[in-house]
């Protein structure tokens, strides 16, 4: 494996604690509350310093909600070797592991609450967040209905079917109810049951898919690498 240099790690370390710090800082405080000497102050960096990787607030909200897109979308960019039930059951178990965190909930909260009075920061959250998870599932399940592993006849309405099935539920539960967060085992039986059900609606091959998706989620490999 290479390694990249010193300065490049560093500057990739410092970025990561701006993001997970402005993280923290959105979710108590809002997107019109957030200040970024709150964030740098978070960080523990000087404020120049995060203006020379986020020129705007703005801008680093942007930052912070693609970087979880791109958490949640990493085994559609890149597949597992099990196949598409493996697949849709690392990604089910990634998007739970990060809307379900307790600063996404708050944040999501927080906006809700303020895109009455402010329309365009439930846009830029729209925008950022769920819009670009949306293309990204469209564009995998798109690629496995080419593939003849799906039947569909409109990629958006699939991919609103599947993060619905699997979470919709308990996260709403969540969002309204914060002393009532779901446990693994609550969040494993929304996510196995919304994947039968996305699989029976949608698989070429709904036998033979379901028996997989039965035996990965009985398999203790698959859960130590999800129960991060």
């Amino acid at each position: 494996m290479t390694q990249i240099p010193r300065r490049q790690q560093n500057r990739v370390n410092r970025e990561r604690a701006i993001l997970d710090a402005a993280l923290k800082v959105f979710a108590a405080q809002g997107y019109s509350g957030a200040s970024m000497d709150a964030v740098a102050a978070g960080a523990g960096v000087t404020k120049p310093t995060l203006y020379s990787y986020f020129p705007s607030k703005d801008s680093l909200f942007q930052a912070m909600m693609l970087g979880k897109r791109d958490v949640m979308l990493d085994v559609f960019e890149h597949p597992s070797d099990q196949g598409m039930v493996a697949d849709l059951l690392i990604f089910a178990w990634a998007y739970a592991d990060t809307v379900m965190r307790p600063e996404m909930l708050a944040l999501a909260r927080l906006i809700i609450g303020e895109v009455q009075r402010f329309p365009e920061i439930g846009r830029a959250y729209q925008a950022s967040g769920p819009d670009h998870l949306l293309r990204g599932i469209m564009r995998y399940l798109d690629g496995q209905r080419r593939a003849g592993r799906l039947a569909f006849d409109d990629a958006e309405l699939a991919a609103q079917d599947l993060w619905g099935l699997i979470l919709s539920a308990p996260r709403t539960q969540a969002l309204y109810m914060p002393d009532t967060q779901p446990d693994r085992v609550t969040l494993a039986r929304y996510i196995g049951n919304g994947l039968r059900v996305f699989l029976k609606a949608y698989s070429t091959t709904p036998g033979p898919d379901l028996t997989q998706l039965e035996a990965l989620q009985g398999a203790p490999s698959q859960q130590v690498t999800h129960d991060a």
